[in-house]
């Protein structure tokens, strides 16, 4: 149960914390300057509303004027390659020295316990680290034109280039490391970059640019856009834009790529993560994984356990340490460290997942744990015997709640697993590495963690799905391989005016 006390509890707690977020010089960042006018939007906390800072709002032409900034800048001023990573080593230290201060920013705005948001400055030094070190992969080879009749007297070589401007447009609910995660590849890549953070938690990443610039990233590089009618089509339809890196919804997703026409889109939309436990699994183990998997963030995070599919053997066993686990969970304060659950990003949101759990208990789903909503939180949630039509094993939640369901065969576990339109990651726990291998080639995801949940992300890994679970792939050097282009050069050794044989 959600203690009755809880908005009140979080005021007086987390007075001083939330203070903190007010330390940012302004609104929005365009033309080499702090936007300190028109900060009229107000960013909530969304665990009892209480404002923790402004934001602009812009209009189209602040997006324009932005884009065309940072394009003077890329064609008329260099920042060689050292400068890019000795600036982004330099970010990583000053994020070390801060790590305080940004962690009491994301848990002020977001759904983050302190805890988690701690967890996640640290993901944001490693995401950055990898960054500067990617300078090694923007490196060619030269081209084997010898071996060519119509090469005559050439030799060339390509070099890895950037695309020019990235559009960066980020979500709420890693408000700091997944910010990182696009800005990090794009400058140590020479791109220019232009973010826009999710309108509910903006201040993360306008901090992380004022981070940036502090550490020597060029004002002509970088923008940051919150939000203003018009600013998100202005943003990706503007022809100077080279890239598009999106993470989100997949409907947002088809509507970006609809404006934006033939330009480069890198996409990461989320999943309706499974897990099978198989018979010889630990249940203990595979439970305790479970419950840490589905339930972080309050469950919004695209890596979430959604879907469990367990061993008959083991189903009662597992179930039983499943909901044991999950009534454990405080539900609380988020600057309380004996919080493990915080609210959802908005009283709406939570709306919805009620909504979503009790169209399944209507259907005959039972619930085991949770079920239960008081204001943005939601109690962690346990269902079972769930009917596949329901929109909690459909879709995805986003949200803190879990299905487990039984199988007999491995195969209908893995169909089941399957039998979705995403495919982001899956997690499979077994003692036979013959049994696992096998399962985790017919799994049709971006990633298969064995004896883990889906739930886990490396930052320097490839991450991103099959199906609507995304297109292309982040993970740092993927990213600077995606957010670069092969550029040729060829040089003439012989007479230009004779032509080969």
């Amino acid at each position: 149960m959600l203690p009755s006390t809880i908005l009140d509890d979080a005021r007086p707690e987390t007075g001083d914390s939330r203070s903190e977020v007010a330390n940012l010089p302004g609104g929005a960042f365009l033309e080499g300057r702090w936007q300190t006018g028109g900060m009229t939007l107000e960013v909530r906390d969304p665990q009892d509303g209480f404002v923790v800072g402004h934001v602009c709002a812009s209009a189209p032409e602040d997006v324009k004027r932005a884009i065309g900034h940072i394009q003077r800048d890329l064609q008329l001023a260099d920042w060689p390659l050292r400068a890019r990573r000795e600036a982004l080593e330099k970010a990583v230290q000053l994020l070390g020295e801060q790590s305080g201060r940004f962690a009491s920013i994301i848990a002020a705005e977001s759904s983050k316990t302190i805890s988690e948001a701690e967890r996640e400055v640290r993901r944001c030094q490693e995401t950055l680290r990898l960054s500067a070190a990617a300078a090694e992969e923007l490196v060619g080879e030269t081209l084997a034109f010898e071996d060519s009749l119509a090469a005559g007297a050439k030799v060339g070589w390509y070099s890895r280039k950037p695309v020019g401007i990235v559009a960066a447009i980020t979500p709420f609910n890693d408000p700091l490391n997944l910010v990182a995660h696009k800005l990090g590849p794009a400058l140590i890549g020479g791109n220019g970059v232009v973010l826009k953070p999710s309108g509910r938690t903006p201040l993360s990443g306008l901090a992380l640019v004022q981070l940036l610039l502090e550490a020597g990233v060029p004002s002509g590089r970088i923008a940051a856009i919150v939000t203003g009618e018009g600013v998100s089509e202005a943003l990706v339809t503007d022809p100077r834009v080279d890239l598009i890196s999106f993470t989100g919804g997949p409907v947002t997703a088809d509507r970006i790529a609809a404006a934006a026409g033939a330009k480069k889109i890198l996409s990461e939309l989320g999943g309706n993560n499974a897990t099978i436990v198989c018979a010889d699994a630990d249940p203990e183990t595979a439970a305790a994984a479970i419950v840490a998997g589905a339930f972080g963030v309050a469950g919004q995070n695209c890596l979430s356990v959604q879907r469990v599919y367990v061993h008959i053997s083991l189903y009662d066993r597992v179930l039983e340490h499943v909901v044991r686990g999950t009534k454990s969970l405080k539900a609380g304060p988020k600057f309380d460290r004996a919080t493990d659950i915080g609210p959802l990003i908005s009283e709406a949101e939570a709306r919805r997942v009620e909504e979503w759990v009790d169209e399944a208990t209507a259907a005959g789903a039972t619930l085991h744990a949770g079920g239960k909503r008081r204001a943005a939180y939601y109690e962690p949630t346990v269902l079972t015997d769930v009917p596949s039509k329901c929109r909690v094993i459909r879709d995805e939640v986003f949200g803190p709640v879990v299905s487990i369901l039984p199988f007999i065969e491995v195969q209908d576990a893995v169909y089941a697993a399957n039998n979705t339109e995403y495919g982001l990651q899956a997690g499979v726990f077994t003692r036979s590495i013959d049994q696992a291998l096998s399962i985790a080639d017919k799994l049709h995801v971006g990633a298969v963690v064995i004896n883990e949940t889906s739930d886990v992300r490396i930052d320097s890994m490839p991450f991103g799905g099959f199906k609507k679970s995304g297109v292309g792939r982040e993970g740092v050097r993927h990213a600077v391989r995606e957010m670069t282009e092969p550029k040729n050069t060829i040089v003439n050794l012989g007479d230009p005016a004779v032509a080969p044989a």
